[in-house]
């Protein structure tokens, strides 16, 4: 009963990150990694985020910002093909602990440096940069908010342009990771019918997401996306260095 419970709450949480709270879904992985396979985890909300990723698309479809889509979405191919390359033999812990120090850095860096007067520009070498890490870490453990909000919150965009950015270019870069997915055999004995139920929850948990997004102001939407960035970076530390630890 708790793991259906839990799974039926990560589903909601994938949801709400689509509708707008850009951090909220990388804590999914995590947060079931408590009580299963961490790769089992990230293949049974695969689906999920896919299905989600397309409703964010379509909420968000007049909302984007072209050139960050044009520099980021090649990047988060890239960093799928590497990741699928790489995650056999790489441990789950280290890839953890990566994902989460490129988040706390950000959070870190943001309020300790004097505040920023202007917006940063989005640049072509920092976002294939960051965006092949996101698509490295989105891969592992769906975590590839902390990367890309790395490159995209300095910029300052409008909240529903940069949600609108982030949905779009990750809606992409997950529809990828199926076929790569398969091919490591992460797919292999899912219970689609339990599936099927995760993603009417996250359908509904975008809407969610929309709603709350659109009751925030500029102000206030920016802290609690570094907020959940930094909570999220934490969890993933702490998890990695248990696993770490332990030889996981």
């Amino acid at each position: 009963m708790t793991d259906t419970f839990l799974l039926i709450f990560a589903a909601l949480i994938v949801g709400a990150s689509k509708g707008g709270l850009a951090s909220a879904a990388a804590i999914a992985v995590p947060m079931l990694a408590l009580f299963m396979n961490p790769v089992a985890a990230a293949a049974i909300l695969l689906p999920v985020y896919i299905v989600t990723d397309w409703v964010g698309v379509w909420l968000y479809r007049k909302s984007f910002s072209l050139r960050n889509l044009l520099i980021l979405t090649p990047s988060i191919l890239l960093g799928v093909a590497i990741a699928t390359v790489i995650t056999p033999y790489t441990p789950e812990s280290v890839l953890l602990i990566f994902t989460g120090a490129i988040g706390l850095w950000h959070c870190l860096r943001t309020w300790l440096r004097h505040a920023q007067t202007e917006a940063e520009e989005a640049r072509v070498l920092p976002g294939i940069f960051w965006g092949t890490l996101t698509g490295i870490a989105s891969f592992i453990t769906h975590s590839g908010a902390p990367p890309s909000q790395a490159y995209l919150l300095p910029q300052r965009l409008p909240k529903l342009q940069f949600a609108g950015t982030v949905a779009i270019s990750f809606a992409i870069g997950n529809i990828v990771k199926l076929p790569a997915y398969w091919s490591i055999g992460q797919l292999d004995g899912l219970n689609w019918t339990l599936i099927a139920g995760l993603a009417v929850t996250g359908i509904l948990g975008t809407f969610v997401g929309r709603w709350v997004t659109g009751l925030l102001s500029e102000h206030v939407y920016l802290k609690v996306i570094q907020l959940m960035l930094f909570a999220l970076s934490v969890i993933l530390l702490i998890r990695g260095g248990i696993e770490l630890l332990s030889g996981g």
